[in-house]
């Protein structure tokens, strides 16, 4: 499995099953205006998604000047 890498992850999600904290989404699918993380508990091997919607505004990045 490929390790998850972004400046933008959820941590500690509680698992839906049991409750227990989750360090981080073991997977995610960036789309235009949404993300999908997918999470897997560790104590009881519950995996759920979780979808977060952005508007056009939040996802525009600045730019950096050189």
């Amino acid at each position: 499995m490929v390790a998850v890498v972004s400046d933008y992850l959820p941590h500690q999600n509680p698992c839906a099953q049991c409750a227990k904290p989750i360090a981080t989404p073991v997977w995610f699918e960036d789309g235009p205006h949404r993300t999908a993380y997918l999470w897997q508990c560790s104590d009881c091997g519950y995996q759920f998604e979780s979808v977060a919607f952005f508007s056009e505004a939040a996802r525009q990045i600045d730019a950096i000047a050189a």
